[in-house]
């Protein structure tokens, strides 16, 4: 017998309906960060080296006008721009301003992935909780049987797990979207750090 997913939707009882709103929230996330991910510029090498060109050659003017002319989403430049604003108020200042702004970035980046980490986590909880709760159940139904048979053990059984797997799916699809995003946004934080020196040395000797 096929069964479409109303049925199994029925078949898992309760447990089923906080699986449906965590699915729904995994699928919203994962799908708004890959279009974040896929539309920023997250390259730190084209920006760096204009920017690092014009202030070797003390164009500290022109750095600034680099960084506003960068191609539209490109994450790093507002953080140049900082770093470029806060040239000739010392060191301190110049590495606090590029923080700042870098640390903005990577926040926006981040966004919504501490719940997605979330619901893979609380997803398969929900989806064993809702498999006892079933197990429970079906082995109240084999106690107060007149008759047992297989039939009856294995279409309880068979309820409960539906929430297991549900809660497994969701989890995965959390979980690997968690990473795969977590992955481009530590990447870029490590590329943004090592600029990070580079220009605070550039613009002190400037």
């Amino acid at each position: 017998m096929e069964l479409t997913l109303r049925d199994l939707f029925l078949l898992g009882g309760w447990a089923m309906w906080p699986l449906v709103v965590f699915s729904v929230a995994t699928l919203a996330i994962f799908l708004e960060r890959t279009i974040v991910l896929a539309l920023s510029n997250l390259k730190v090498a084209p920006v760096r080296d204009v920017v690092m060109g014009h202030i070797n050659a003390e164009r500290i003017t022109d750095a600034r006008a680099a960084c506003e002319n960068a191609p539209r989403r490109t994450v790093v430049a507002p953080v140049y721009a900082a770093a470029v604003d806060a040239a000739g108020l010392g060191e301190s200042r110049i590495e606090r301003a590029f923080e700042t702004a870098a640390s903005r970035q990577i926040h926006t980046l981040e966004r919504g992935l501490d719940l997605l980490l979330a619901l893979g986590s609380i997803a398969p909880i929900t989806g064993f909780l809702g498999t006892v709760s079933g197990m429970i159940s079906a082995f109240n139904s084999i106690a107060t049987a007149a008759d047992v048979n297989a039939q009856l053990v294995a279409g309880g059984i068979f309820e409960a797990l539906i929430t297991t797997a549900f809660g497994l799916a969701i989890a995965i699809v959390a979980i690997t979207g968690y990473n795969l995003f977590a992955h481009f946004v530590d990447r870029f934080s490590r590329d943004l750090e090592e600029a990070g020196n580079e220009i605070v040395t550039a613009l002190i000797a400037s």
